[in-house]
């Protein structure tokens, strides 16, 4: 397993011996060139919950028709160790989460719900007992013995006793690609490393293999989709398919975030924009969009790029060739100017870290410039006296939200490029 390891080696440790064995078999199924494009996609793989679901709604547009039957992925352990809060953090309708409670024995019955890329199950306590014990119990073993992916879950708190190592070799027993995770990690925060050794130990795996995670809060879920997504190609293709769309909504966020600072900065007496904070401005939006694409960038370089494509220049060339036309207020101007060149500085920037192709200067000029014809239109609207930065902040990101998104970087011709 030397190649996966080296290709995808923030995975391949966490996976128990079967399940590495199952996604073994989908690794050797892929071409070269899909196998970079699947470490591509797990280096860059959010950690944010949030994140998370977002790339699971996009991969799930790229799968809808494509595929058939979606993959089943069960949660199944112990009473009470979280498991309906997991799933809760999958399920991608309100109306089919389920209830939480911190009473045992809350989950009577298995419950189904729509994941994205797969169908996600809920389901009872498997090691209850007594005649309500043993139906559930039974409810639970069918779902697990019924999907075609495990997530076998236990309590920081409660460790592996011998009824949980019971349910886990009946578990694992069903040959079936599972993850291991301990749940509630943030109760033992400082205990984390010894909790998960002896969970290890007890479960006959690796320290790597058994996953920290806090349901609550979504944290260590990203690890969990990666190891449901190696072992079904599916999951893989459609993850992969959706890694470029992601992170160019993510971008587009945080340039959106940055255009309406940069139209605060231009409500200022100066000509057109003070040039040195708004230069900062668009350097912290550069360094953010590098590390949305996995791109390792200094401040002091980020500064560096946005000085090389000269924005500064172009936004005071179209505020002069505007301000001649008159009937437009100085301030008007000089916020749809800075929000555009910050607008197009990121964009440059996004095709620049997805692609390593500089967009051109006519490029430039042609989106700078619409940019600019659109937010005077919207900015007019406001009246002729300069308004409150949060008018100001609040028009530009709804213009922003009405105007059509540039073309996500990755879907750009290199004869487009300079």
């Amino acid at each position: 397993m030397s190649d996966q390891n080296a290709s995808s080696g923030k995975f391949s440790g966490k996976l128990p011996p079967g399940t590495q064995a199952a996604a073994r078999a989908v690794w050797d199924s892929l071409s070269p060139a899909d196998r970079r494009a699947v470490q591509d996609l797990i280096e860059a793989f959010p950690s944010q919950s949030n994140m998370v679901k977002l790339l699971l709604r996009l991969a799930t547009n790229n799968v809808r028709m494509a595929f058939g039957q979606k993959h089943k992925v069960a949660i199944v352990g112990p009473t009470n160790v979280g498991k309906s809060t997991l799933y809760n953090q999958f399920i991608s309708e309100k109306n089919e989460r389920a209830e939480v409670s911190p009473l045992p024995g809350t989950t009577r019955t298995n419950q189904q719900g729509d994941a994205g890329l797969f169908s996600v199950i809920d389901t009872p306590g498997a090691d209850a007992v007594g005649e309500v014990g043993d139906q559930e119990r039974e409810t639970a073993l069918a779902a697990a013995a019924g999907a075609d992916f495990l997530i076998i879950m236990f309590d920081s708190i409660q460790g592996i006793k011998r009824t949980e190592l019971e349910l886990y070799d009946q578990l694992a027993g069903l040959n079936k690609p599972y993850v291991v995770v301990m749940n509630k990690i943030d109760l033992v925060r400082r205990e984390t490393a010894q909790v998960i050794e002896g969970a290890a130990k007890a479960l006959r795996l690796e320290p790597d293999q058994v996953i920290p995670i806090t349901a609550k809060t979504g944290e260590g879920i990203d690890d969990i989709l990666v190891a449901v997504a190696v072992t079904e190609p599916g999951m893989v293709a459609a993850l992969g398919q959706a890694l470029p769309k992601y992170r160019w909504q993510l971008a587009w966020r945080s340039i959106v975030s940055a255009a309406s600072a940069s139209a605060v900065i231009a409500l200022t007496p100066l000509p057109v924009i003070d040039f040195i904070p708004l230069t900062a401005t668009q350097s912290v939006m550069v360094l953010s969009i590098a590390r949305i694409y996995n791109y390792e960038v200094t401040l002091a370089r980020a500064r560096e790029l946005v000085a090389t494509f000269g924005m500064g220049f172009l936004g005071r060339t179209i505020f002069q060739q505007l301000s001649k036309l008159g009937g437009v207020p100085g301030w008007v101007l000089s916020a749809a100017v800075a929000s555009s060149t910050t607008i197009a500085m990121g964009y440059a920037a996004s095709v620049w870290f997805d692609t390593g192709e500089r967009l051109s200067n006519e490029a430039l000029k042609t989106l700078t410039s619409s940019l600019t014809n659109r937010l005077v239109e919207a900015l007019r609207g406001i009246g002729k006296r300069k308004p409150s930065k949060e008018t100001l902040q609040e028009t530009i990101e709804k213009s922003l939200d009405e105007i059509p998104l540039p073309p996500d970087p990755s879907d750009l011709e290199t004869p487009d490029h300079e």
